[in-house]
């Protein structure tokens, strides 16, 4: 007797979240940078959905060089000890979407664009969502930036953080809709 072919079914996708805090939470991750020590800058924003409104549900994670330019290799990202840079960070977003870390400004080679790597995660997603989040202060870096010089100029706002009068930087985080933020195929 032959045996009959099998057909499968696919496996349905899943998303992302909503259930961040099982598992990746872990003591002061926001904390870059220790907050009072000198250098620290507080790095905040919302991430909105696609209708424009907050995400209560989200987490961001920021990585970025130290303030010459040299992305850090030491361990102990998941272990604060007040001192060591490790230039990585994640901050789940408020009942009202917003983030925030303390860090300190990247760094750039000379000529070049000081930028945070980022990744969002959020529920409803597929997958992760890769970003960049440019410091605003160097306007020809960022004419020259190989990224951003090739997208349109509303695109291009999308990446730069707004430097605020009190020194901080505002990076605001949509998910789709209008001004959606350029997102990365990584």
């Amino acid at each position: 007797m032959a045996v009959p072919p099998r057909t499968l079914r696919a496996t349905p996708g899943q998303t992302v979240g909503p259930f961040f805090a099982y598992g990746v939470g872990y003591d002061r991750m926001h904390q870059v940078a220790h907050p009072h020590a000198p250098g620290t800058v507080l790095l905040g924003g919302t991430v909105y959905d696609g209708v424009g409104a907050p995400v209560p549900d989200a987490f961001v994670e920021i990585f970025g060089a130290d303030a010459d330019g040299v992305v850090p290799r030491r361990r102990g990202s998941f272990r604060r000890d007040d001192h060591t840079f490790t230039g990585f960070g994640r901050a789940f977003t408020n009942d009202d979407g917003h983030f925030e870390f303390f860090t300190r400004d990247p760094g750039a080679r000379p000529g070049r664009a000081a930028f945070f790597a980022a990744i969002v995660y959020a529920r409803g997603l597929p997958d992760r969502l890769h970003t960049r989040i440019y410091l605003p202060d160097d306007a020809a870096a960022l004419a020259a930036d190989p990224l951003l010089r090739d997208l349109a100029a509303d695109d291009r706002a999308t990446l730069v953080a707004e430097r605020m009068p009190d020194g901080s930087l505002r990076h605001d985080i949509r998910l789709q809709g209008e001004k959606e933020t350029v997102f990365l195929v990584f």
